[in-house]
């Protein structure tokens, strides 16, 4: 890669880091960002490894912040999406996805800015619900590593503590991130050069962990949940934009 490949790439892998860290909206524009250079299929490939390592630091930070109940209820849905992404994987277009969850997250953003008193109740975890959210996540993650918007559309609004949150977030993705390498590797999007790059990316990988998890436990719920917002919404909105 030639100097901006490699500035692109670092500002990624470290965005990542940041997400797995707990500010899970960050980490959605690494793949935008590194397709600036290089095709987005390329580009989800050398930044699989990346979310891998970073996802082992998350889940020592997180181990005793997640909420099993939530995790219950996206997972089964999240493997089904990954199987449809893998048996679609050569008739799927990228922007084309992008644009269906940009319309989403966007949708859910505005709502959430919009109502008035958007943290007055918390709703329970459902098993419909997790399983359809879970679903788009998991096979939008798959796609292009975008599986968040979804993702915030069910648990936001189930308002878990930012620790909590961040830790029932960084677990559901390392459990995406795990099932993804084997259709990964078989589609050939892990080769030699791409984990090459993806080795030295894990270092600015590793420090967004730790620069993240230091935001996180720092921030209080009203300025966490409002930061993931407007984040979901700008992130959505270039989705949106690179879609059409």
């Amino acid at each position: 890669m030639e100097m901006l490949g490699w500035v692109l790439a670092v500002i990624a892998a470290f965005s990542i880091g940041l997400a797995k860290g707990g500010l899970s909206m960050v980490g959605t524009i690494s793949v935008p960002l590194l397709a600036l250079v290089m095709s987005p299929v390329q580009a989800a490939g050398i930044l699989l490894p990346v979310y891998i390592i970073s996802d082992i630091g998350g889940l020592i930070a997180f181990r005793r912040d997640f909420d099993r109940r939530v995790l219950r209820t996206l997972v089964p849905g999240a493997i089904t999406g990954i199987g449809l992404g893998w048996a679609t994987a050569h008739h799927v277009d990228d922007a084309q996805v992008g644009l269906i969850v940009g319309v989403i997250g966007l949708a859910f953003a505005l709502n959430a800015l919009l109502r008035s008193r958007v943290s007055a109740s918390a709703k329970p975890p459902r098993w419909g619900a997790g399983s359809f959210w879970g679903t788009v996540s998991g096979y939008t993650s798959f796609v292009s590593h975008s599986g968040a918007a979804p993702y915030q559309v069910y648990a936001q609004p189930l308002r878990m503590t930012p620790m909590t949150y961040a830790g029932t977030t960084t677990i559901f993705f390392a459990i995406c991130n795990a099932v993804k390498l084997i259709p990964y590797a078989m589609l050939g999007q892990l080769s030699a050069h791409n984990l090459s790059v993806a080795a030295v990316l894990m270092v600015p990988g590793v420090l967004g962990v730790l620069a993240g998890l230091w935001l996180v436990r720092r921030m209080s719920p009203r300025i966490f949940y409002g930061f993931i917002t407007w984040a979901l919404m700008l992130v959505s909105a270039q989705l949106i934009w690179d879609g059409i």
